[in-house]
């Protein structure tokens, strides 16, 4: 049976030792310059974003019921338009309609949408219908109708342009909510004043302070996540 010839190895010894010497500080610049990229990419807005989603988690963690972030920027626009604090608006959401979430946005009293108002509290008192409670005989039409709410002294307003102010849409409801309790003190600092004047129950006003001074300890992180998550 015949041997099987040795076969040399392509490069030397020597050769392959002065490769390695040559390829360590090439893979030393490799990986310094993956390392530097990678941190460079970290502060790109993908990951930023990635961040902020995440300390917008974490203190949603601290609530019973998450604050929907879709509604948050909406709150934010009512407060820069009426002074009311964002999160007194969440507050009164959270308790009125558990963010919206109830089955039906009709109390047993009449009162009507997201942030249940009262029809001649929307339309206005000076409606010829309006006494006791405040539900009134207001056609749906009128209840809208922005010469009529004009006409009436109500606080209906319409807060996307489309011509009405609809208290079952979530911009007209949280903007008229601020256009109440801005024109009750909220706006000067009276939140306690205007809450009650929301509904007359100091029960009421005890649930939604306490909402309110929780949201309020992120008011600036949760706006903040949020709106630069939308950018």
């Amino acid at each position: 049976m015949a041997k099987k010839k040795k076969t040399k190895p392509m490069l030397s010894p020597s050769v392959q030792l002065g490769m390695i010497a040559l390829l360590i500080p090439i893979a030393i610049t490799v990986c310094v310059f993956a390392f530097f990229a990678w941190k460079e990419l970290q502060t790109l807005t993908i990951f930023e974003k990635l961040a902020k989603q995440k300390e917008l988690e974490e203190i949603q963690q601290n609530f019973d019921m998450n604050i929907p972030e879709q509604y948050i920027p909406i709150y934010v626009a009512a407060e820069e338009k009426y002074g009311v604090p964002w999160t007194l608006l969440a507050a009164h959401h959270r308790i009125e309609t558990r963010f919206s979430t109830m089955k039906s946005l009709v109390s047993s009293a009449g009162a009507e949408g997201p942030m249940q108002f009262m029809p001649c509290t929307f339309v206005g008192w000076q409606h010829p219908s309006c006494s006791g409670l405040g539900k009134g005989d207001i056609a749906k039409a009128e209840l809208m109708n922005l010469e009529a709410i004009k006409k009436y002294g109500g606080y209906g307003i319409d807060a996307n342009g489309d011509g009405i102010a609809d208290p079952y849409d979530i911009e007209d409801a949280i903007f008229s909510a601020a256009n109440y309790l801005s024109k009750n003190g909220a706006a000067d600092g009276h939140i306690e004043q205007a809450v009650f004047k929301y509904n007359h129950s100091d029960e009421y006003v005890k649930k939604v302070l306490h909402y309110f001074n929780l949201y309020n300890d992120y008011h600036d992180e949760l706006k903040e996540a949020v709106l630069y998550k939308e950018e």
